[in-house]
Order: C-alpha cells, then structure tokens, then sequence
C-alpha cells in the first residue's frame, strides 16, 4: 500500500506551483514573515494599551471630575453639576464625530483643519501615519475625543451653581467649535502654527494637552465666571462643599485616569509611556505635598481639600511636560504646581473677589500655564528625540538640552492659547446669553438647580 502511495506521488507533473510550494522559503522570505509577525503584534499590544487609555481619560470624567465637581459644591446643586460632565461625554462625541475631528486633525491651514474626515469620512481600521503609524485611525479618533469630553466639562467648575442647563449646552456646543477645535489643531494637527512635529511655524511642546486642554479651559472659566458674576450671597454666606467624601474619591479616580491622560498620549505602549507614567505620578505626589505644606504654614491645618486640589495642580502642570521630562524634573514641576495654585486659589482669587466657584481656573489656567513654560525648562532629548532638524538628526527641546528659543516657543503657545480661550468664551458667552440667557433665576438659585432644572433632588434638604 506504500509503495502504491510513493509512485503514485512521483508519477504527479511536477509543475512551477508544486516545485516552489516543494522548495524551502528563502532567507529574506524567513526574515519578511517575522517583520510582518512582530509588526502585528506592536500594532495588537498598542492598540490594547490605546484602546485602555481612551477608556481611562474617559472615566476622568464621568465618574472622576462628576464625584469630584460635585462633591465640592452645595447639596441642592450636587446632580445639576454631576449633569454638566455627564452631557458633554454624549454632547461632544456627537459634535465629534460630525466635525470636530475633522477640524482638529484633516489638513487645513494653521489655524484650523479642513473637512477631509467630515462624518469620519475614510477613518477606518487602517493607521493614520501622520500621527500614529501603529494603531488604527479609528483608535487615534477615539482617543482625541475623549480629551474632547473632558476638557469642557473642566470650565463647569467655574459657573458651577448658577448657570441654566439649557445656557451651559449652547455655550459648550459653540465653545467646541470655536475654541477647542482650533486651539487642538494648532497644537496637535498637520501643519497647525504651533505644531512641533508636523510643520509649526511656532514648535510649541505640549505632550497631553497643557494648553490644548488646561490653559483654554481654565481661562475660558476664569471668563465666564466673572461674566456670570458671583453666585447670591457669595463672601456673605457659607458655600462649603456638602461632602468632601466624593470629591476625594473622584480626585483619586483623577489620578488613576490621568496615566491615561499623560502616558497613553504616547500612542503607543513603549518606554515614551513608561516616562510619561512616572513623570505624571511623580508630579501629582510633589504637588500634593506641596499645596499642603503651603496650607498647613498659612493655616495651621493640612486639609482634605487641599491635598487633592494639589495633587490635580500637579496633574495639570506635568500634563504638556509629561513625555519631555525625567523624573526629578517632574517632583520640581509638581511641587513648583502645588505651591503657585495654591497662592492663586487662596490669595490672588481673595483679593480680585471673582466667584470662580471650584477653582478652574486657579487650578487648571494658572496650573496648565506654569506647566507650558516650565516644559520649555526640562525638556530633554534623553526623554524624547522626536523633533527632527533637515538633517533628521534630533533638535535640542528646551534649556536642559540648550535651546534656550524653546521658552520663548512655550510663551507663545501659552499666550494663543489664553487670548483665544478669553476671547473665545467670551463671544460664547455673548451669544448664548442672546439665545437662551445664562445665568437661573435668583428663585431657582435659592431653591437650588437641581429642583429647577432637572426636577429631581440628589439630597432631601429636608431631612
């Protein structure tokens, strides 16, 4: 029977496609096929770590800046506020994916991107080059959008207690279009002025988004809360937060979801986002400490409210430097964070008599600033080589590697950042006033905003 087998074999023609499926795989044929292998699984263990961090940076906001938010404030507005994070993560994502990513990321001119992904238009599966050659498009998309929910919502804390609902959705939908959309193409998008990596005419270094996210959200906040003007009975009243409780969990949920935040703006999951990790830990701890050293002279007592407001100053500041720096600069930044908003919350906000309600600005516009600038001090290339001179050899990134210009780059980034947030929520402001009128009623404001705008009560003020 095996004989029959064998010269039945032998007697088959033996055709080109039999010989070359016969003939051992060549070397370069061996060394293609395990190129392809580890390609596949970059791209699989990245897209893990991308598809985690997008999910991370969304809990930051809701449950981490809703619990922290509304901890913070009164109970009769404790859901009012909760509800200003939880629209904007279904708010933006629809203005997202309509526009938004179009106009932060499709080729324009510097200030603004072009309609090339209108409706995600061929955003697909395959990788996007320009921005990350080892994941998919689609996952690039999702991570920007959710920088897109979160950095909205941080302004809430500034009119928090006194705004409409139907104000704060206007006001956001066009502060969308207007601020965010531009600033984060200037920033991060092809060609955008500020662009360090992709044709910036200004290199600006902002690794995670210090003043994509942090300068124009804080400033626009800073805008909006003098323009609404101080909640009743502001500096004549108590207005402590009702339960500190949730906002030391949602700062701790913060924390956790910012190595999202800072590490997964690697877009991959090398050693860019293990030094991103750590640098955004380390800061977060020095700051902590250090806003609560600064307390505990001033006042006496080290508190609660203090140590976590400190250790999301310290978030803030490392945020544009976190994939720049090595870990010692990050304790510096952090701890130079902790003590600066501190002073900015607790004597600057004093002494101008503005009712930034939970401290956006204090924290996030002066954080994010002193963040922007410091970057230009410790950047380093021992951290990140990105930045290609014509020749493609790397460029020095800031003072620590002798490029003194780079500050200069940092200063301007900050300053397009603060006047197109101050500008920019103003004329938002404006025109949602004229649609539908910003600020509740002196009634709604005593009874409280969860009563008059969603009909229902976090707590029973009467028990």
């Amino acid at each position: 029977m095996l004989k029959t087998l064998c010269l039945a074999l032998l007697s088959l023609p033996l055709t080109p496609a039999l010989l070359q499926a016969q003939a051992p795989a060549s070397v370069d044929q061996k060394l293609e096929a395990l190129d392809a292998a580890v390609k596949s699984a970059q791209m699989s263990g990245d897209n893990a770590w991308m598809l985690a961090s997008c999910a991370l940076v969304l809990l930051m906001t809701g449950p981490g800046l809703a619990l922290f938010y509304g901890g913070l404030v009164r109970r009769k507005n404790v859901l009012g506020t909760m509800m200003h994070s939880f629209i904007l993560m279904a708010l933006a994502t629809m203005l997202w994916a309509v526009v938004g990513y179009s106009l932060s990321f499709a080729e324009g001119n510097p200030f603004v991107g072009g309609f090339q992904y209108l409706f995600l238009n061929g955003v697909g599966a395959d990788p996007n080059p320009d921005y990350a050659a080892t994941i998919p498009h689609l996952t690039f998309m999702a991570f920007q959008l959710m920088f897109a929910i979160i950095t909205p919502a941080l302004i809430s804390g500034a009119y928090a207690e006194r705004i409409k609902f139907s104000a704060m959705v206007v006001y956001t939908t066009l502060w969308l279009l207007i601020v965010y959309f531009p600033m984060a193409h200037m920033v991060w998008g092809k060609g955008g002025l500020l662009n360090a990596f992709l044709g910036g005419k200004v290199p600006t270094l902002d690794f995670a988004g210090g003043t994509v996210v942090h300068i124009t959200s804080g400033v626009s906040a800073l805008v909006a809360a003098i323009y609404l003007k101080p909640r009743k009975g502001y500096l004549q009243e108590p207005m402590r937060p009702h339960n500190l409780v949730l906002s030391f969990v949602g700062a701790c949920l913060l924390w956790f979801g910012w190595f999202g935040f800072n590490a997964g703006s690697a877009l991959s999951a090398g050693g860019l986002a293990t030094s991103a990790f750590v640098a955004t830990h380390f800061a977060a701890a020095a700051a902590a400490l250090g806003w609560l050293l600064a307390e505990w002279i001033r006042t006496g007592k080290p508190s609660v409210l203090g140590g976590i407001s400190g250790c999301v100053a310290g978030l803030v500041a490392i945020t544009p430097a976190s994939g720049f720096v090595k870990p010692m600069p990050a304790l510096v930044i952090g701890f130079a964070a902790g003590l600066f908003c501190y002073f900015m919350v607790s004597i600057v906000k004093m002494k101008l008599g503005y009712d930034d309600s939970l401290d956006a600005f204090g924290v996030h516009g002066a954080g994010g600033t002193l963040g922007a600038l410091l970057t230009g001090v410790f950047a380093t290339n021992a951290v990140n080589n990105a930045l290609k001179g014509p020749s493609g050899n790397p460029l020095p990134l800031g003072l620590v590697d002798g490029n003194a210009a780079q500050i200069a780059n940092q200063a301007i980034g900050a300053g397009i950042a603060i006047a197109l947030g101050a500008v920019g929520s103003y004329v938002c402001l404006k025109l949602a006033d004229l649609i539908c009128g910003l600020r509740a009623s002196g009634e709604h404001e005593v009874d409280g905003l969860d009563l008059a705008m969603h009909g229902e009560e976090g707590y029973n003020l009467e028990s």
